[in-house]
């Protein structure tokens, strides 16, 4: 019986990873992600999967990032009933982050229930809370570095992606001894907090993604733009949104502010982070040290938490975060999500926006068709919530704390291979990203690279 892959998500886009091996009639899904960004993609997580979920033997999660793990608790729902296997740290995160996916889409049908804000009434959640926990359930913690066993003959292990906390390479070891190597994200090298990605020097088949598989990041020193921006802040008594993701981006941000502090290089100004998800998250970065890199494991003591600067405030109540838009600055809000596609960010955004004494810092990559990146790109007006809100504020970007590898990076990272893989599949990417990896990894190290559309299928 043939090996082989299908891209179910990820492909030619930036979000919504299910990447499907078929072993000796053993079904093994790589990755249950969301599609997020406009609303072609969205529909994407209401259609039919091409697969049942019960004919799933084993999901196997690279990272605990919505677009890698959000769809899980409606594929349980709809019949999945095996193990799911994930680092622990990222099946930690997942405890927190999968629960406030559900309660955040209830939320969501609800506020659109209220305003009429849908086409179809009444509007219902992907999933529910309850949906999530009962998900959770399933949940198999394992190591890095472990072997574990799989159906149809086949064993894996986790290796260090050096993405956010918990994220791995999944490497897939067939039967016959050959192996694929999955990135799910692959991290970046000397970032802050977690260990560097792990260098693999060989695979038959790669995975690998591309989300700035077409750009550099800026040599900036992001401290100094974070400085820059709160002087400014502070000068003309701003406040600064900074839309984040929870995972990740949020606890960099948190490092950098308490570097700056403790170096005297800013002053002192109420610092919020409105997320649950982010609040809890950041508790986690001190239980799991295994993935901390040896510079964090010396800064963390009991006496100094490298990841709380003075005049930190985690806002966990909404009504909490409702009466910050009361406020006045200087100040600084941390909020999901990332992109602006949804959580508390839009209200804040919704109520700051058109404000020219608003900054809004954008730390991440923004895909295509998010709010995030309609205001990136310098739209004069955009929709929040059915209004119309101009743009005023100034619009700040910070691309070099993206956890993703840039073009070098990934190149890089590719480089360790001591021969090239049989055949490397380019996901995670738009077009023109996978587009311009795909020819640098062609002319640069000779490696024959495919970018597989959605729903297509590959024997191995």
């Amino acid at each position: 019986m043939p090996q082989t892959i299908g891209f179910h998500g990820a492909a030619e886009t930036v979000t919504g990873s299910r990447h499907l091996l078929t072993l000796d009639g053993k079904r093994i899904l790589v990755d249950c992600g969301l599609f997020q960004g406009p609303g072609e993609l969205k529909d994407l997580n209401w259609a039919p999967l091409p697969f049942s979920p019960s004919e799933i033997d084993v999901v196997i999660v690279t990272h605990a990032h919505t677009d890698h793990i959000g769809y899980l608790p409606k594929l349980v729902r709809d019949g999945f009933n095996g193990p799911i296997y994930a680092t622990p740290s990222t099946t930690a995160v997942s405890r927190i982050s999968l629960p406030d996916s559900g309660r955040l889409q209830e939320e969501d049908a609800r506020y659109r229930n209220k305003k009429n804000l849908t086409r179809h009434l009444p509007a219902l959640p992907l999933y529910t809370e309850g949906d999530a926990y009962a998900c959770l359930k399933h949940f198999k913690p394992v190591r890095y570095w472990e072997f574990k066993n799989l159906p149809g003959g086949a064993t894996f292990r986790f290796l260090p992606a050096g993405h956010i906390l918990g994220s791995a390479f999944v490497e897939l070891y067939f039967e016959n001894g050959e192996r694929i190597l999955m990135s799910g994200d692959l991290g970046r090298y000397n970032r802050p907090i977690i260990v560097d990605p792990t260098e693999v020097d060989f695979a038959e088949y790669l995975v690998v993604e591309s989300t700035y598989g077409d750009r550099l990041h800026p040599k900036e020193d992001p401290a100094a733009v974070i400085e820059r921006i709160i002087s400014d802040a502070f000068r003309t008594g701003s406040c600064i949104l900074v839309p984040s993701f929870a995972i990740g981006r949020t606890q960099e941000l948190l490092y950098i502010l308490r570097q700056l502090q403790d170096a005297n290089r800013m002053p002192r100004m109420p610092i919020y982070v409105d997320s649950p998800m982010a609040t809890s998250t950041t508790l986690l970065y001190h239980e799991h040290t295994e993935d901390h890199d040896q510079d964090m494991k010396l800064k963390m003591t009991k006496e100094h938490d490298p990841l709380r600067p003075a005049n930190l405030q985690f806002v966990r109540d909404r009504a909490q975060s409702q009466a910050i838009n009361a406020q006045s600055g200087p100040m600084m809000i941390i909020s999901g999500s990332g992109m602006c596609t949804g959580g508390r960010i839009t209200h804040h955004l919704l109520h700051r926006l058109g404000n020219p004494d608003t900054i809004v810092l954008f730390t991440g990559y923004q895909a295509e068709g998010t709010l995030g990146r309609k205001i990136v790109d310098g739209e004069p007006v955009v929709r929040i919530l059915k209004e119309e809100v101009p743009v005023k504020a100034r619009i700040e970007k910070l691309s070099s704390l993206s956890a993703h590898a840039d073009q070098a990076e990934i190149l890089q990272w590719l480089g360790k291979f001591k021969s090239p893989p049989q055949k490397t599949f380019i996901v995670h990417g738009e077009p023109q990203a996978q587009g311009i990896l795909k020819e640098k990894i062609e002319a640069e190290l000779g490696w024959e690279a495919v970018i597989p559309k959605h729903g297509e299928t590959f024997a191995l």
